[in-house]
């Protein structure tokens, strides 16, 4: 059998040569990135997977090879063996790592030609996403996308590398399991034994790491793939990668301390940057009072002022009226952005509405101290003065104000404090604010359901003290869950479980969940509950998520090597696509198609 590489052995990668290497006889393989033809004597950036090394085909050295080395084209996979000589002082490159060193072909092997690319294979590119996601092959080619697919699997070693180091076992749980409610809507999978019957894919191992924690595994953790069938964004994928972990006879700080521990090795293995720890901390209300969202971006100010009691006899009724039917007036201080113009304000307006604000009133302090807005003549001087006290207003500052009920005041304003920290920019790219937010409510009513939902998960507990308020006033209980946030997103979310039959059978009927419901979809838990459970907590950090913003990326497609696109699709391999005749008839499976779709005309 003939070898392709002959008598070539890969000597070094394309990083590794420096002025120290001249002289040497080495081996280099890789991609052609640029071919240049300069008098006679062609020029090659060879690439591989680490970094570009400069080859260059001298008549003078061979003229066989360099006759060879003239049907070279970019991206034709090579392999040469040749000498390592200094570059020409006038062609020395700092910017490359191998830019003192330049390799005089002696041999060359065309391993694989290539057709031209649909984009050149370089940093700066002006094709689609929807191009680059096609021929996502070729993307990764890029040195940018490449090194983000590195840091991953460095973020991904330095995590299995802290948690093995801490006690962890690295257990894999089933991707074909039970359908049960988290929320989000199932991915499913039907069977073929059992025809009728359906698995679902995971949106999380939860019930599974509890079951180990059960079976006296005390510290498990995985790394693992998760599906969620729901409307996609930039930091979302109908299937995502986690770093999930469970811990037994724990509270909320241990665990918050391990999770600490595992972000700084990361951070220190990916970024060589040293995080300070222990983490800010907020409690949920605290984050909504100050920031209006459950997850604020520290880096910046532009906090939230509640100014309801200051309002709520005013002149202005739009204030006065919504306080007295138990909403919240709250207000941003733009300081020194009296400036803004009228079409800015009305962008900002339409911002707000996209949140469901009705309306974003404003107030303008002129340099004379006045006040310029189509509101201000509604309020008594005494209540100007508790504003510009409360709101640290001076000549030059604009204040925005959203009045509603709580969820939508706080979060319309929360979400205009982003927007103008992104118009004012204010925020540091290079800096990286954590907090923990804690004491998240256990439930939210669901106006178009009638019933409670868990703002977590059903398996979360509640706070010791509230356990009464199950029963009494739901949405008063506070749960033993915490988020940890970075720059505005949740990284990681977790809580201390559930480990009592009676206690998980109350959160059950507080959601609705009936006794004969509650054994179909987790009679298994329950059961197993009852086994002797200890007391147990873990947390899960959106693995995407994090290198995207190690990366600092803006979209988590960027960080994942073959992401679908915003309908769930891969460009590359034309997923989802039908299945033959005789695949459905296998699974008993008939597809009715919907009306659009068999009424369109041909």
């Amino acid at each position: 059998m003939t070898d392709l590489l002959g008598n070539m052995t890969r000597t070094h990668d394309c990083s590794q040569l420096r002025d120290t290497d001249i002289g040497e006889e080495v081996v280099l393989m890789g991609w052609v990135q640029y071919r240049r033809d300069h008098g006679g004597v062609i020029f090659v950036d060879l690439r591989d997977q680490r970094d570009i090394t400069q080859v260059v085909f001298n008549p003078e050295v061979s003229t066989q090879v360099h006759e060879k080395a003239q049907a070279i084209r970019n991206e034709y996979v090579i392999g040469i063996r040749g000498k390592v000589t200094a570059r020409p002082a006038d062609m020395l490159n700092p910017k490359m790592s191998t830019g003192a060193i330049e390799v005089l072909a002696e041999e060359l092997r065309i391993f694989s030609e290539a057709k031209t690319p649909a984009f050149q294979i370089e940093e700066r590119i002006e094709a689609s996403e929807s191009i680059r996601l096609k021929y996502r092959h070729l993307d990764l080619r890029r040195p940018k996308l490449k090194q983000n697919i590195l840091s991953r699997h460095k973020a991904s070693m330095a995590a299995r590398q802290y948690l093995d180091s801490n006690g962890f076992t690295d257990i894999e749980t089933p991707f074909l399991t039970k359908s049960t409610p988290e929320g989000a809507r199932d991915y499913l999978v039907p069977s073929r034994v059992n025809q009728g019957d359906f698995y679902a894919l995971p949106q999380s191992p939860q019930l599974f790491k509890q079951l180990l924690m059960i079976s006296g595994f005390d510290r498990y953790y995985q790394i693992v793939r998760c599906f969620r069938d729901e409307d996609l964004r930039a930091d979302r994928q109908p299937e995502f990668t986690q770093i999930d972990m469970e811990l037994s006879f724990v509270n909320e700080q241990q665990v918050m301390e391990v999770a600490e521990g595992l972000i700084v090795r990361i951070f220190k293995d990916v970024l060589d940057i040293d995080l300070v720890t222990p983490f800010k901390q907020l409690t949920y209300d605290e984050a909504i009072d100050r920031f209006g969202l459950d997850r604020p971006d520290l880096r910046f100010g532009l906090e939230l002022c509640n100014i309801s009691d200051i309002v709520k006899d005013a002149g202005f009724k739009v204030f006065a009226d919504v306080v007295k039917k138990g909403g919240l007036v709250k207000a941003i201080n733009a300081k020194g952005c009296a400036t803004f113009t009228r079409k800015q304000i009305d962008e900002l307006t339409d911002f707000a509405a996209v949140y469901k604000a009705k309306g974003l009133a404003w107030i303008k302090v002129k340099e004379d101290g006045d006040w310029q807005s189509p509101i201000a003549k509604f309020f008594t001087d005494e209540e100007k003065d508790n504003m510009r006290q409360a709101l640290d207003m001076a000549p030059g500052d604009i204040v925005f104000f959203v009045a509603d009920q709580p969820r939508i005041t706080n979060e319309a304003l929360g979400q205009l404090r982003n927007e103008l920290a992104r118009r004012l920019e204010l925020i540091d790219d290079n800096r990286y604010e954590f907090t923990w937010v804690t004491e998240f409510p256990m439930f939210e009513y669901d106006d178009i359901e009638k019933r409670y939902q868990a703002l977590h998960h059903p398996f979360t507990a509640p706070m010791e003290s509230d356990i009464d308020k199950l029963e009494s006033d739901p949405l008063e209980a506070k749960s033993r869950a915490y988020d940890l946030v970075l720059n505005g997103i949740e990284i990681g979310g977790g809580s201390i479980r559930i480990h009592s039959t009676d206690l998980q059978q109350k959160v059950f009927t507080c959601l609705g969940i009936g006794d004969e419901e509650a054994r179909d979809k987790f009679g298994f838990l329950l059961e197993a509950l009852e086994s002797g459970t200890p007391p147990h907590g873990g947390i899960a950090f959106g693995f995407d998520r994090l290198v995207m913003l190690l990366c600092q990326e803006d979209s988590i497609r960027n960080v994942i090597a073959f992401p679908k696109t915003q309908k769930a699709t891969c460009m590359l391999t034309d997923a989802p696509s039908e299945a033959t005749t005789e695949q459905l008839q296998e699974l008993a499976i008939r597809i009715a198609k919907p009306a659009a779709a068999t009424d369109s005309p041909e």
